[in-house]
């Protein structure tokens, strides 16, 4: 795969090559210390982990250093916080929070099921499904409300909220128009205040979106 990547990108050294998903059945350490094998010979400078557990990035630490965590991680999806952001600070890690608009959700794409094309991959993911979509609704309006007294989009004040977790947390957003990504930018001057911040707690605290971020075959090769 890394040497697919270089020939793609036509380049001799990638910056960061990401082992995207942590096998059950392969000790972590054998899987690090393939990765630390290419920082070696020169194909990438730093390796990054995505969706592992805290334990698994101690022990992946161990044999290399490891430059980042890659794990969705946004106002509906609060898993990171059970230890996987700490096991990053406390070695020097950054985060990159993929998924940080939780697929559209907290960006207020979709208000009905209808919206959603039946191919589409959010159609099989529990938080869409029917009766957990509309309890997922009803907290959105909660957000909503404050993005319009704070003058903001819902996507600005998602993303603000997840740069106030602190300096170390990296959004990665995606954008499908450059109105998107200008909308996105914007987040950077949206200030949150302490209030700010403890009222979104109350609106969406940990664990209360209705169905898991993922389906549950999916969930087994997460945060582990």
């Amino acid at each position: 795969i890394c040497e697919e990547s270089l020939r793609r990108l036509e380049i001799e050294t990638l910056d960061v090559f990401c082992m995207s998903r942590v096998d059950p059945n392969v000790p972590i350490e054998e899987s690090v210390g393939a990765m630390a094998r290419l920082v070696e010979q020169g194909k990438t400078r730093y390796i990054s982990l995505s969706e592992a557990g805290a334990g698994s990035i101690q022990r992946a630490n161990k044999v290399h250093p490891i430059v980042s965590l890659q794990m969705e991680y946004s106002l509906w999806s609060r898993d990171a916080e059970s230890g996987n952001i700490q096991a990053c600070r406390d070695h020097g890690m950054g985060f990159m929070a993929y998924g940080p608009l939780g697929r559209g959700f907290l960006a207020g794409v979709y208000r009905n099921l209808g919206q959603i094309p039946e191919d589409d991959e959010r159609r099989r993911s529990p938080r869409f499904q029917e009766g957990n979509f509309e309890h997922n609704l009803e907290l959105l309006a909660g957000i909503e409300a404050l993005a319009k007294e704070k003058s903001a989009t819902l996507a600005q004040l998602a993303l603000a909220w997840l740069m106030a977790q602190g300096t170390d947390i990296i959004p990665i957003p995606g954008a499908k128009s450059r109105s998107h990504l200008e909308e996105n930018v914007k987040a950077i001057d949206l200030e949150l205040t302490e209030e700010d911040l403890s009222r979104l707690n109350v609106i969406m605290p940990p664990g209360a979106a209705a169905g898991t971020r993922m389906a549950e075959a999916q969930m087994t090769r997460v945060n582990v």
